[in-house]
């Protein structure tokens, strides 16, 4: 049976920060809310939650997950970020923006693309998710929560724990954080290619 934390979207609760993190560190698989939509989430060293993960979304072993990011200090430990990214990464962030880079040596294979060798980083705009990562103190792995079958992430944090209160220990009711999945901008080389126009403006990376 998952717990079910009412955080606060604007003043999160330290307290139930905290316990959340501690159910993290201690392999636990979270719901979570973010600037585009509600997520579920995982400490990184953990294959064990991975694992969890990919069965509630029914993902096969090459669905790249997301790391998310507290801010552009922990994506320069996982990817390679030249200036020109930088600064491209620095006009939009915070945002609703999941970033395609290189990975460096730091991140674990099994994040990684198995072909490209690239990760997938954003940096959310939201004061629970924000509260979250300053309290881990490192990035989580995460992905949407679109079940399988479904086109549209799950929006309702009762629902959610209706649904998946046997699957998840931890279900964070943050308040509404939207449907529209992030906008996907693949900056491995020298033109950004967008993969996904979703909540993020993508003029920044049009011609």
């Amino acid at each position: 049976m998952s717990q079910f934390f009412q955080i606060h979207p604007e003043n999160p609760q330290a307290r139930l920060v905290r316990q959340a993190v501690d159910i993290i560190r201690a392999g636990g698989v979270v719901v979570y809310p973010t600037d585009s939509a509600y997520a579920l989430g995982c400490h990184i060293g953990d294959k064990h939650a991975l694992d969890r993960i990919r069965r509630i979304r029914k993902l096969d072993s090459r669905h790249n997950f997301t790391l998310v990011c507290r801010d552009l200090s922990e994506i320069a430990t996982f990817a390679r970020v030249d200036n020109t990214v930088y600064r491209a990464l620095r006009q939009c962030t915070p945002g609703p923006y999941t970033f395609i880079l290189k990975a460096t040596s730091e991140l674990p294979r099994r994040l990684q693309h198995p072909k490209r060798k690239t990760v997938g980083l954003r940096v959310p705009d939201n004061k629970v998710a924000q509260a979250l990562l300053a309290d881990l103190g490192e990035p989580l792995m995460s992905v949407s929560l679109i079940m399988p079958g479904e086109d549209l992430p799950l929006i309702d944090p009762y629902e959610i724990r209706e649904l998946l209160e046997h699957e998840v220990d931890l279900v964070i009711d943050g308040g509404w954080c939207g449907m529209e999945p992030t906008t996907v901008v693949d900056l491995v080389d020298e033109v950004p290619l967008i993969l996904r126009a979703g909540k993020g403006d993508t003029a920044p990376f049009e011609d």
